[in-house]
């Protein structure tokens, strides 16, 4: 499905202006206008799209209205008929997600000779993990530094991150680059032998590792061999769909929806490390998104209903170069590596109108605002709007970016020639359960790792951060719960007390029966 017809007057004026553009320098923005850009067209900022919670820990917090809705809603199950006496299985440690942060952890915790299980909804790796296109970023290169990164990571979050998580990020850097590499994975070397590191928006130095932009598959195929290599159990297509406490109000342990049998499955365990990934597919305020199918937001409603607390989530992520066209490829995410690369963002003249190493937040809205006060965006046949991503600017491109290369081709549109139409798709939740520099949540027994996280990123995740962020807070949470492990008592009696008030605190709000939570699969079926 190549370019429309209608498309060739601008793709002929983003040929034409490409010369010109070669040589052209966009200044970055000062802190006004940026601040100015990004309150007035990031979708964060729209009144319309938020509520106040009214329950909870967070009771009184904006957050997107598709997300209060899945927090203020009944089990998706009548808690009072669990047999809680008699668990389906009992571990040291229950890990509830099998991506990037999960694998970290389950891992680590084996090897500190733990007993350890695995639950995650589909199977085992699909998750946004695998799906990651650009690379992780760590300071390994003698010009770079933590502190380097630290500087970046906070001012790219607007100074809104929690310090002591960025600076264990950072810190942690380096040595989970060599866990990778000890454990296979490959990343791109340059011909000296040294590891290549990329530029992307908003890093001050060239710190970002890939394997091509294939480097989520490439994390996972290893991830999941180290799984399957050292038997550490997973329940498949078994999704979290409550939490567990014990009678001093402590994590003990959690509720399983088996998708192949339609049974509840009770799980006890001394920990529970919540790795379940992010809230793309509950599409805030209508967005496509890049997340994979499984992304609807369990841990964030099962974690705040028992008990804890969320941070910055009124902070959504909008990556700036998403999919356009071919529709069939709606959303899907085009990394902005290639931005770091030197490919332009331009509109339907052929007019560059941002520095394309802007934070992704500043770019977002740029494209935004192109398409929606300016008028210079290009509308497809079925009324999406889009800018170009103008690709044939980067050398070599079929090679270094293969991935995106084939998946264009076999819809007749060759990027070495012809640019890439995109807009703004959600791609991150910046927030999540808060957590200390241990991913330790504020309820005892519950740790938190990877997107499901919050604070770390703040209110803006700089590129290639969540590659590094899902392992080094997956480890760290291992390592906690393996220390912790020896003095916590396995739970005499499990409880779902706390679902219990949850229910009847909804009902008295006048909360439908039917509104039920979490959302376990997306729902696409017309209406």
């Amino acid at each position: 499905m190549a370019y429309p017809p209608h498309f060739d007057e601008t793709l002929n004026l983003v040929k034409e202006t490409r010369r010109f553009r070669k040589s052209q320098e966009i200044k970055r923005l000062n802190d006004a206008e940026r601040t100015e850009l990004i309150e007035n067209y990031h979708p964060d900022y729209r009144a319309e799209g938020m509520e106040p919670l009214r329950i909870g820990p967070n009771r009184g917090d904006r957050v997107p209205i598709e997300l209060a809705k899945a927090l203020e809603s009944y089990s998706i199950y009548d808690p009072g008929r669990l047999n809680l006496s008699e668990p389906d299985y009992s571990t040291d440690i229950l890990i509830v997600g099998g991506g990037g942060a999960g694998c970290a952890a389950a891992l680590t915790a084996r090897e500190g000779g733990a007993e350890v299980l695995m639950a995650t909804k589909l199977r085992l790796g699909d998750a946004n993990t695998l799906m990651a296109e650009g690379g992780m970023c760590s300071p390994v290169r003698p010009e770079d530094s933590p502190y380097m990164h630290f500087i970046d990571t906070i001012g790219g979050g607007h100074y809104t991150n929690v310090p002591e998580l960025v600076k264990a990020l950072v810190l942690d850097g380096p040595e989970i680059a060599s866990w990778l590499i000890g454990m296979g994975v490959m990343f791109d070397y340059e011909a000296d032998g040294s590891l290549k590191v990329n530029h992307c928006g908003g890093h001050s130095r060239k710190r970002m590792l890939s394997c091509k932009d294939l480097t989520g598959l490439e994390l996972m195929r290893v991830l999941r061999d180290e799984m399957r290599d050292r038997e550490i159990p997973c329940l498949e297509f078994s999704p979290v769909v409550d939490l567990l406490l014990d009678e001093q109000g402590s994590c003990a342990g959690a509720v399983l929806y088996n998708m192949d049998t339609a049974d509840f499955t009770v799980v006890k365990a001394k920990a529970v490390i919540m790795a379940s990934g992010g809230i793309g597919r509950l599409h805030i305020q209508g967005f496509p998104t890049t997340n994979h199918y499984g992304a609807t937001a369990d841990g964030l409603v099962v974690a705040y209903r028992s008990g804890a607390e969320m941070i910055h989530m009124d902070s959504i992520q909008y990556h700036p170069t998403g999919t356009v066209w071919p529709e069939q490829l709606l959303g899907q995410l085009i990394t902005e590596v290639m931005r770091g690369h030197g490919a332009h963002l331009v509109n339907a003249s052929g007019k560059r109108f941002i520095n394309e190493l802007e934070c992704r937040d500043t770019c977002a809205s740029a494209c935004i605002r192109e398409c929606s006060e300016r008028g210079n965006g290009v509308v497809t046949p079925t009324g999406f709007e889009g800018i170009w991503l103008d690709t044939p600017l980067i050398p070599d491109i079929k090679n270094h970016f293969v991935g995106i290369y084939q998946r264009f081709k076999k819809y007749d549109i060759d990027i070495q020639e012809e640019p890439i139409l995109v807009y703004p798709t959600q791609h991150y939740q910046n927030g999540g359960l808060r957590i200390n520099p241990q991913a330790e949540t504020s309820m005892p027994g519950l740790f938190a790792a990877g997107e499901v996280a919050g604070g770390i990123q703040g209110k803006n995740r700089l590129a290639g951060n969540s590659l590094l962020d899902i392992f080094v807070y997956g480890r760290r949470a291992a390592r906690r719960a393996l220390e912790l492990n020896g003095k916590v008592a396995s739970p005499v009696r499990l409880t779902v007390e706390h679902l219990h008030n949850w229910h009847d605190r909804l009902n008295a709000l006048g909360v439908p029966k039917a509104q039920q939570s979490p959302v376990l699969l997306p729902d696409y079926t017309p209406k």
